[in-house]
Protein backbone atom coordinates (compact mmCIF):
# COMPACT_ATOMS: atom_id res chain seq x y z
CA UNK A 1 0.00 0.00 0.00
CA UNK A 2 2.95 2.47 0.83
CA UNK A 3 4.28 1.59 -2.37
CA UNK A 4 1.10 2.31 -4.33
CA UNK A 5 1.28 5.81 -2.32
CA UNK A 6 4.76 6.66 -3.42
CA UNK A 7 3.94 5.68 -6.99
CA UNK A 8 0.96 7.70 -6.78
CA UNK A 9 2.52 11.20 -5.38
CA UNK A 10 5.42 10.53 -7.98
CA UNK A 11 3.12 10.43 -10.44
CA UNK A 12 1.82 13.29 -9.56
CA UNK A 13 4.90 15.39 -9.30
CA UNK A 14 5.94 14.55 -12.54
CA UNK A 15 2.90 16.17 -13.77
CA UNK A 16 2.37 19.05 -12.00
CA UNK A 17 6.31 19.89 -12.69
CA UNK A 18 5.89 19.51 -16.52
CA UNK A 19 2.99 21.90 -16.01
CA UNK A 20 5.32 24.77 -14.26
CA UNK A 21 8.46 24.21 -17.35
CA UNK A 22 5.27 24.42 -19.83
CA UNK A 23 4.10 27.48 -18.20
CA UNK A 24 7.62 28.80 -17.77
CA UNK A 25 8.36 28.30 -21.55
CA UNK A 26 5.19 30.05 -22.53
CA UNK A 27 6.64 33.22 -20.54
CA UNK A 28 9.00 33.60 -22.53
CA UNK A 29 7.20 34.00 -26.10
CA UNK A 30 6.88 37.52 -26.72
CA UNK A 31 3.64 38.91 -27.91
CA UNK A 32 3.70 42.08 -29.85
CA UNK A 33 3.11 44.36 -26.89
CA UNK A 34 6.02 42.62 -25.21
CA UNK A 35 8.43 42.91 -28.22
CA UNK A 36 11.90 44.61 -27.57
CA UNK A 37 11.55 48.53 -28.84
CA UNK A 38 13.79 49.56 -31.54
CA UNK A 39 16.28 52.05 -30.03
CA UNK A 40 16.60 55.29 -32.57
CA UNK A 41 20.00 55.60 -34.45
CA UNK A 42 22.07 58.24 -32.14
CA UNK A 43 22.69 60.18 -35.53
CA UNK A 44 18.77 59.83 -36.68
CA UNK A 45 17.39 63.15 -37.13
CA UNK A 46 18.63 66.49 -38.80
CA UNK A 47 21.96 65.85 -39.26
CA UNK A 48 23.17 62.30 -40.85
CA UNK A 49 26.81 62.16 -38.85
CA UNK A 50 26.99 61.56 -35.39
CA UNK A 51 30.46 63.41 -34.81
CA UNK A 52 31.82 65.96 -36.74
CA UNK A 53 34.93 65.66 -38.75
CA UNK A 54 37.21 67.71 -41.04
CA UNK A 55 36.50 66.41 -44.85
CA UNK A 56 38.86 63.80 -46.13
CA UNK A 57 39.93 65.09 -48.95
CA UNK A 58 39.21 69.20 -48.87
CA UNK A 59 39.98 71.43 -51.57
CA UNK A 60 43.16 74.04 -50.75
CA UNK A 61 41.24 76.64 -48.81
CA UNK A 62 43.77 78.49 -48.22
CA UNK A 63 43.09 80.43 -51.48
CA UNK A 64 39.35 81.22 -49.99
CA UNK A 65 39.12 84.93 -49.76
CA UNK A 66 38.26 86.62 -47.22
CA UNK A 67 34.58 87.82 -46.66
CA UNK A 68 34.10 91.71 -47.54
CA UNK A 69 32.19 93.67 -44.89
CA UNK A 70 28.94 95.57 -46.75
CA UNK A 71 25.95 96.50 -44.86
CA UNK A 72 22.88 93.91 -44.71
CA UNK A 73 19.76 93.87 -43.27
CA UNK A 74 19.39 91.51 -40.12
CA UNK A 75 18.32 88.34 -41.21
CA UNK A 76 15.08 86.53 -40.93
CA UNK A 77 15.99 83.97 -38.87
CA UNK A 78 18.27 83.45 -35.98
CA UNK A 79 18.28 87.19 -34.60
CA UNK A 80 15.39 85.88 -31.97
CA UNK A 81 15.83 87.71 -28.16
CA UNK A 82 15.97 85.93 -25.73
CA UNK A 83 16.30 82.32 -27.40
CA UNK A 84 17.31 79.19 -25.27
CA UNK A 85 19.49 76.17 -25.84
CA UNK A 86 20.37 73.36 -23.11
CA UNK A 87 18.29 75.22 -21.17
CA UNK A 88 20.69 77.88 -20.96
CA UNK A 89 19.50 81.95 -22.07
CA UNK A 90 20.98 84.12 -24.42
CA UNK A 91 20.52 87.71 -25.51
CA UNK A 92 21.15 88.91 -28.75
CA UNK A 93 23.51 92.23 -28.92
CA UNK A 94 21.34 95.17 -30.04
CA UNK A 95 24.44 95.82 -32.35
CA UNK A 96 27.64 95.07 -33.26
CA UNK A 97 28.74 97.97 -32.78
CA UNK A 98 32.27 98.40 -30.42
CA UNK A 99 32.10 94.86 -29.66
CA UNK A 100 35.73 93.30 -29.30
CA UNK A 101 36.36 90.02 -27.30
CA UNK A 102 39.09 87.69 -26.50
CA UNK A 103 38.08 84.27 -25.77
CA UNK A 104 37.88 80.81 -27.10
CA UNK A 105 37.20 79.97 -31.07
CA UNK A 106 36.60 75.60 -32.42
CA UNK A 107 35.36 75.04 -35.80
CA UNK A 108 32.63 73.25 -37.09
CA UNK A 109 32.59 70.80 -40.70
CA UNK A 110 31.43 68.34 -42.57
CA UNK A 111 28.52 66.94 -39.90
CA UNK A 112 26.98 70.37 -40.61
CA UNK A 113 28.29 71.17 -44.48
CA UNK A 114 25.54 71.58 -46.20
CA UNK A 115 22.66 72.04 -43.24
CA UNK A 116 20.91 75.25 -43.04
CA UNK A 117 22.78 77.87 -40.77
CA UNK A 118 20.68 79.84 -38.25
CA UNK A 119 19.67 82.50 -40.12
CA UNK A 120 18.55 80.34 -43.07
CA UNK A 121 21.19 80.17 -45.17
CA UNK A 122 23.55 77.26 -46.05
CA UNK A 123 26.16 76.48 -44.43
CA UNK A 124 29.61 75.90 -46.49
CA UNK A 125 32.74 74.81 -44.44
CA UNK A 126 34.75 76.17 -47.37
CA UNK A 127 33.65 79.66 -46.65
CA UNK A 128 34.67 82.99 -44.32
CA UNK A 129 31.52 82.17 -41.95
CA UNK A 130 31.33 81.68 -38.44
CA UNK A 131 29.04 81.36 -35.55
CA UNK A 132 28.36 83.31 -32.46
CA UNK A 133 25.85 83.73 -29.92
CA UNK A 134 24.87 87.24 -29.77
CA UNK A 135 26.16 89.39 -32.39
CA UNK A 136 23.33 90.00 -35.06
CA UNK A 137 23.05 87.96 -37.71
CA UNK A 138 24.67 88.25 -40.48
CA UNK A 139 27.85 90.14 -38.65
CA UNK A 140 30.88 90.83 -40.21
CA UNK A 141 34.29 90.42 -37.63
CA UNK A 142 38.12 90.31 -37.78
CA UNK A 143 39.35 86.99 -35.96
CA UNK A 144 42.79 87.27 -34.83
CA UNK A 145 44.78 83.82 -33.38
CA UNK A 146 46.35 85.06 -30.54
CA UNK A 147 49.14 82.80 -30.33
CA UNK A 148 50.51 83.57 -34.08
CA UNK A 149 49.28 86.87 -35.14
CA UNK A 150 47.19 85.76 -38.38
CA UNK A 151 43.93 87.30 -38.88
CA UNK A 152 40.68 86.49 -41.35
CA UNK A 153 37.47 88.26 -41.42
CA UNK A 154 34.57 86.27 -41.17
CA UNK A 155 30.75 86.81 -41.92
CA UNK A 156 28.42 85.48 -39.07
CA UNK A 157 25.31 84.16 -40.10
CA UNK A 158 25.14 81.19 -37.40
CA UNK A 159 24.72 80.68 -33.68
CA UNK A 160 26.85 79.07 -31.13
CA UNK A 161 29.60 77.60 -29.77
CA UNK A 162 27.29 76.25 -26.70
CA UNK A 163 30.20 75.44 -24.68
CA UNK A 164 31.67 77.33 -21.77
CA UNK A 165 34.92 79.09 -22.45
CA UNK A 166 34.24 79.61 -26.16
CA UNK A 167 33.17 82.68 -28.18
CA UNK A 168 33.35 81.86 -31.50
CA UNK A 169 32.85 78.81 -33.90
CA UNK A 170 34.55 79.11 -37.21
CA UNK A 171 34.33 77.18 -40.79
CA UNK A 172 36.34 74.74 -41.71
CA UNK A 173 37.81 77.41 -44.03
CA UNK A 174 38.05 80.09 -41.30
CA UNK A 175 39.67 77.39 -38.54
CA UNK A 176 42.06 76.55 -41.55
CA UNK A 177 43.91 80.10 -42.43
CA UNK A 178 43.92 80.46 -38.64
CA UNK A 179 45.88 77.12 -37.87
CA UNK A 180 43.81 75.97 -35.32
CA UNK A 181 42.63 72.88 -37.17
CA UNK A 182 44.98 70.83 -35.37
CA UNK A 183 44.22 71.97 -31.99
CA UNK A 184 40.64 72.37 -32.45
CA UNK A 185 39.98 75.20 -30.49
CA UNK A 186 42.65 78.34 -29.86
CA UNK A 187 42.72 81.87 -28.28
CA UNK A 188 41.49 84.53 -30.51
CA UNK A 189 40.18 88.11 -30.62
CA UNK A 190 36.74 88.75 -32.30
CA UNK A 191 36.34 92.27 -33.29
CA UNK A 192 32.88 93.14 -35.08
CA UNK A 193 33.29 95.59 -38.62
CA UNK A 194 30.10 97.32 -38.89
CA UNK A 195 29.23 99.35 -41.92
CA UNK A 196 26.46 102.14 -41.76
CA UNK A 197 23.50 102.25 -43.82
CA UNK A 198 23.64 104.83 -47.29
CA UNK A 199 20.92 107.43 -45.94
CA UNK A 200 21.36 109.74 -48.95
CA UNK A 201 18.91 109.01 -51.50
CA UNK A 202 21.21 109.95 -54.74
CA UNK A 203 22.06 106.22 -55.77
CA UNK A 204 25.65 107.17 -56.03
CA UNK A 205 25.74 107.32 -52.40
CA UNK A 206 24.47 104.08 -51.84
CA UNK A 207 28.39 103.23 -51.11
CA UNK A 208 30.07 103.86 -48.28
CA UNK A 209 31.66 107.03 -47.73
CA UNK A 210 35.10 107.63 -47.55
CA UNK A 211 35.46 107.73 -44.11
CA UNK A 212 34.12 104.31 -44.04
CA UNK A 213 35.81 102.67 -46.71
CA UNK A 214 39.21 103.72 -45.19
CA UNK A 215 37.73 102.76 -41.96
CA UNK A 216 37.02 98.96 -43.46
CA UNK A 217 40.44 99.20 -44.72
CA UNK A 218 42.42 99.81 -41.62
CA UNK A 219 40.14 97.09 -39.96
CA UNK A 220 41.41 94.30 -42.94
CA UNK A 221 44.70 95.29 -43.38
CA UNK A 222 46.80 92.42 -43.65
CA UNK A 223 44.21 90.57 -45.58
CA UNK A 224 44.72 89.70 -49.24
CA UNK A 225 41.78 88.01 -50.64
CA UNK A 226 42.61 85.61 -53.51
CA UNK A 227 39.68 84.23 -55.92
CA UNK A 228 39.40 80.32 -55.31
CA UNK A 229 38.80 78.17 -58.15
CA UNK A 230 38.05 74.88 -56.57
CA UNK A 231 35.04 73.71 -57.58
CA UNK A 232 31.89 71.55 -55.75
CA UNK A 233 29.07 69.46 -56.22
CA UNK A 234 25.24 69.75 -54.76
CA UNK A 235 24.25 65.93 -54.54
CA UNK A 236 20.65 64.80 -54.44
CA UNK A 237 20.52 61.89 -53.61
CA UNK A 238 22.09 58.49 -54.65
CA UNK A 239 19.76 55.97 -55.87
CA UNK A 240 20.04 51.85 -56.80
CA UNK A 241 18.87 52.26 -59.66
CA UNK A 242 19.96 54.01 -63.15
CA UNK A 243 16.07 54.47 -63.97
CA UNK A 244 15.40 56.35 -60.56
CA UNK A 245 18.08 58.39 -60.94
CA UNK A 246 16.83 59.55 -64.65
CA UNK A 247 13.73 60.38 -62.82
CA UNK A 248 15.10 62.37 -60.70
CA UNK A 249 17.72 63.91 -62.88
CA UNK A 250 14.68 65.19 -65.32
CA UNK A 251 12.51 66.79 -62.53
CA UNK A 252 15.80 68.30 -60.53
CA UNK A 253 16.91 70.18 -64.36
CA UNK A 254 13.94 72.10 -64.13
CA UNK A 255 14.81 73.59 -60.82
CA UNK A 256 18.50 74.06 -61.54
CA UNK A 257 18.50 77.52 -63.14
CA UNK A 258 20.66 76.14 -66.43
CA UNK A 259 23.34 74.29 -64.13
CA UNK A 260 24.19 70.83 -65.03
CA UNK A 261 22.41 67.91 -63.56
CA UNK A 262 24.47 64.73 -64.06
CA UNK A 263 24.42 61.20 -62.89
CA UNK A 264 27.49 59.38 -61.21
CA UNK A 265 27.48 55.99 -61.41
CA UNK A 266 30.01 54.08 -58.69
CA UNK A 267 30.75 50.61 -57.18
CA UNK A 268 29.84 50.10 -53.28
CA UNK A 269 30.13 47.06 -50.91
CA UNK A 270 26.43 46.73 -51.60
CA UNK A 271 26.47 46.93 -55.07
CA UNK A 272 26.27 49.97 -57.64
CA UNK A 273 24.65 53.13 -56.72
CA UNK A 274 23.96 56.24 -58.89
CA UNK A 275 24.19 59.61 -57.25
CA UNK A 276 22.52 63.00 -59.11
CA UNK A 277 24.31 65.94 -58.29
CA UNK A 278 24.58 69.43 -59.22
CA UNK A 279 27.55 71.48 -60.39
CA UNK A 280 29.77 72.52 -60.41
CA UNK A 281 29.73 75.31 -58.67
CA UNK A 282 32.53 77.70 -57.63
CA UNK A 283 33.27 78.70 -54.09
CA UNK A 284 31.43 81.55 -53.21
CA UNK A 285 28.64 80.88 -55.61
CA UNK A 286 25.25 81.46 -53.64
CA UNK A 287 23.30 78.58 -52.79
CA UNK A 288 20.32 79.62 -50.91
CA UNK A 289 17.78 80.17 -53.65
CA UNK A 290 18.29 76.69 -55.39
CA UNK A 291 18.54 75.55 -51.73
CA UNK A 292 14.98 76.25 -51.10
CA UNK A 293 13.46 75.53 -54.88
CA UNK A 294 14.93 71.88 -53.63
CA UNK A 295 13.51 71.43 -50.44
CA UNK A 296 9.82 72.74 -51.93
CA UNK A 297 9.94 70.53 -54.68
CA UNK A 298 10.90 67.33 -51.93
CA UNK A 299 14.84 67.16 -51.72
CA UNK A 300 15.29 68.53 -48.18
CA UNK A 301 18.52 65.80 -48.15
CA UNK A 302 20.64 68.00 -50.90
CA UNK A 303 24.16 68.55 -49.52
CA UNK A 304 27.15 69.78 -50.95
CA UNK A 305 29.91 67.30 -52.13
CA UNK A 306 33.69 67.90 -53.17
CA UNK A 307 33.93 65.81 -56.00
CA UNK A 308 31.76 64.82 -58.52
Amino acid sequence: MSCYRLLRAGIISCVVLSFLAGCSSKSTVQTPQQKAEVKPQTNAGRYSMQNDKAPIDPPDVSKVPNAVPRHEPLSRGGNRSPYEVFGQTYHILPSAKGYKEKGGASWYGLKFHGHLTSNGEVYDMYEMTAAHKSLPLPTYARVTNLDNGRSVIVRINDRGPFHEGRIIDLSYAAAYQLDILRNGTGRVEVEAIVVEPPWSQNIAASKPSASQTQEIRSQVRGVSPVVSLDRRYLQIGAFSTEVAAKRVQAQVSNLSAGVPVGIYPAQTANGSVYRVKIGPFNIGDSLDSLMARLQSAGYPSAHLVDKP
